[in-house]
C-alpha cells in the first residue's frame, strides 16, 4: 500500500495544529458523552490531549524525510548492508484514533552514501507520529531511503501491538508485523535473510 503522492505533499504544507482547536474538539467530544466537564478528573483533560495529540501523533507531519536523510557521509566505499534494530515507535490508527506501539527493524544498502544510525530513527518517527496505518509507515520509511538517499534497496519491518486490534475482543498480546522491500533486497534473499533475522 503506497500513500497518495498528493497526500504527502499536503503533509509537508499543513499547518501546525492548533492547541486551542484541539481542546474545544476534546471539550465537544467529553460534552457529547455526557460527561461532566468541571469534575476534577476531567477539568485539564482537554488541554493535556491537545498536548499529546501535537507531540506524538502529529508532529511527524512537521518533519521533513528529505531533511532528515540530508547531508549524508559520501564517497565511501561500496558497503554491505546497513541494518538498525529494535527502533521504538508509536503510531495512532486513523481508522479508531487509537495509538499503536512497536519496534521497527530499517536497513538499507547504500550507494557511497551512509547515514548516521540515528537518522533512521528519526526517520521512523517521521512516519508514524501521524495519522497513518503501520502498513503505509512501512512503506514510507524505505520510500523515503530510495528516493533521498539513492540507496540501491531498503527494508522495513515493523512489529507493533494496537489498541483498536487488543481491545474489542480482549486480543491484548496480538502483534501485527508489517514489512516492505525495494531495490536489490527485492530479489536478494541473503539480504532479506538479514532483514528479517
Amino acid at each position: 500500500m503506497k500513500d497518495d503522492p498528493q497526500t504527502l505533499e499536503e503533509a509537508k504544507h499543513r499547518p501546525e495544529p492548533q492547541s486551542a482547536a484541539i481542546e474545544l474538539a476534546v471539550r465537544e467530544l467529553l460534552a457529547a458523552c455526557d460527561l461532566n466537564l468541571e469534575h476534577k478528573d476531567l477539568r485539564r483533560t482537554p488541554q493535556r490531549v491537545a498536548k499529546v495529540w501535537q507531540e506524538h501523533f502529529l508532529a511527524g507531519f512537521a518533519m521533513d524525510p528529505a531533511a532528515i536523510l540530508g547531508d549524508p557521509v559520501e564517497g565511501e566505499a561500496e558497503t554491505a548492508l546497513v541494518v538498525v534494530r529494535r527502533i521504538p515507535y508509536h503510531g495512532l490508527c486513523p481508522h479508531h484514533l487509537l495509538p499503536y506501539v512497536g519496534e521497527a527493524t530499517v536497513a538499507y544498502l547504500p550507494d557511497r552514501k551512509l547515514l548516521g544510525f540515528g537518522r533512521l530513527g528519526d526517520l521512523v518517527t517521521c512516519f508514524t507520529r501521524r495519522l497513518t496505518l503501520q502498513e503505509r509507515a512501512c512503506n514510507d520509511v524505505v520510500d523515503a531511503l530510495m528516493e533521498h538517499l539513492g540507496a540501491r534497496g531498503a527494508g522495513c519491518v515493523m512489529r507493533a501491538r494496537h489498541t483498536c486490534l487488543a481491545i474489542p475482543d480482549n486480543k491484548h498480546p496480538t502483534e501485527v508485523t508489517t514489512s516492505s522491500v525495494r531495490g536489490e533486497l527485492l530479489h536478494r534473499q541473503d539480504l532479506q535473510a538479514e532483514l528479517y533475522r
